[in-house]
């Protein structure tokens, strides 16, 4: 072994630990939900998951992976085109692509796939990429193994969109396309991309878009259906990504919902459909059953958005100033990396278990804890941990 390399890392860890931005993974002894038990500490509320609709735990969901564990096996042992490819997958697709209003949809082992695999496909040398400032990493990366030319425009900025749109016009190649990204809601922020302005302007300069939707799908809209479904924009999206790891389920996987022709295009030359095992049988059927449960229990929703509203209106009464947004995504600035993570510290010392997020995932200066709602918390997780925010920002003199 290379002693000289590993040293590097070690004091590049320890560094990290000094100035207080050293990374801590608490190891769960049950599984996700409103309450669950963490290793050394008891039962803690959860307040940092993804999951929007508390159906990671619903015995329904778990029953339906377990049946799909049952009749399917293990792991599907082979990449789609060659051997894993399982009917429950066409279900789940047909599903998705229903859910997301579109004619066809493609599974993915998880949404990062789907979007590194579709970006670079479809938008290749003499294309052009539009893209928010702000998207996701996954996103980013995409862009990055692309070959089309690039620009990013400041966040949800539309003189700027069309600004870099105009750029994009000059620049690609003769029967080129333009392709604007957008997260449909921002992870970090909260908020909404703004499409209908994007989709009006994208129209004038004859460019597709393309909207990750992992963090709305099962969250905005009158029937949970996403961003699209929010704005009254359902079947104008053309590539609409999206995950089964977080409202749906929570267990893993992605997809991407577009035309045939596009999701025809992903199963022929897609590098992680071509490459990749298929997603785990019983994870789909797991997912199939969480979309059949958000399309028929309305009460879901309802719960979820109560409860986001009880947590963001308690948070401002006693001081917090939480950016504004419509999701599930309850964000509050603290300023440095190290902050975030002391007050999560302290945050769980009192039984409430949320992430204090900083450099590299958001700019310098600009750390915060990320409260996320469920429909699974109750009244009294909910109080549980308000009262714990009330302790710990008084402690550290926010509130």
């Amino acid at each position: 072994m290379n002693a000289e390399f590993h040293a590097k890392w070690s004091d590049s860890n320890t560094a990290m630990v000094e100035n207080g931005t050293w990374k801590t993974l608490r190891h769960l002894e049950g599984p996700m939900s409103a309450r669950t038990r963490m290793e050394n500490r008891g039962e803690v509320v959860i307040l940092s998951s993804n999951n929007y609709l508390g159906l990671a735990n619903h015995p329904d969901v778990v029953a339906a992976s377990k049946a799909g564990l049952d009749m399917y096996g293990a792991g599907t042992a082979s990449v789609r085109f060659i051997c894993g490819t399982f009917t429950i997958h066409r279900e789940l697709e047909k599903a998705l692509a229903d859910l997301s209003g579109t004619e066809a949809a493609l599974s993915y082992v998880s949404c990062w796939s789907a979007n590194t695999g579709a970006i670079p496909l479809l938008a290749s040398q003499g294309d052009v990429i539009v893209s928010d400032e702000l998207n996701h990493a996954s996103i980013i990366d995409g862009i990055r193994l692309s070959k089309a030319e690039r620009r990013i425009y400041k966040h949800s900025d539309m003189k700027n969109l069309e600004s870099k749109l105009t750029e994009a016009r000059k620049i690609k190649g003769e029967g080129g396309s333009i392709l604007v990204i957008t997260d449909g809601v921002f992870s970090m922020e909260g908020d909404l991309a703004r499409l209908p302005d994007i989709l009006e302007i994208a129209g004038r300069f004859g460019a597709a878009v393309m909207v990750d939707d992992s963090h709305a799908t099962g969250v905005l809209g009158p029937h949970g259906r996403g961003t699209p479904e929010h704005y009254g924009l359902e079947g104008q999206i053309d590539i609409i990504t999206g995950t089964l790891g977080k409202a749906l389920g929570g267990a893993a996987g992605g997809y991407v919902a577009s035309s045939r022709a596009v999701v025809d295009a992903l199963i022929q030359s897609s590098r992680p459909q071509i490459f990749s095992n298929a997603l785990p049988a019983s994870v789909a059927a797991g997912a199939l059953e969480a979309v059949r449960l958000l399309r028929g229990d309305a009460a879901l929703l309802a719960r979820l958005r109560e409860n986001t509203h009880t947590l963001r209106n308690g948070l401002k009464s006693m001081g917090f100033n939480p950016l504004e947004g419509e999701s599930g995504i309850i964000p509050i600035i603290v300023g440095q990396t190290s902050f975030a993570i002391d007050m999560s510290a302290k945050l769980l010392d009192r039984g409430v278990f949320v992430t204090g997020f900083g450099f590299p995932v958001v700019p310098e200066g600009t750390a915060r804890i990320r409260v996320q709602s469920s429909a699974a918390l109750t009244k009294g997780d909910i109080e549980k941990a308000l009262d714990a925010f009330s302790a710990v920002g008084r402690e550290l003199g926010l509130i």
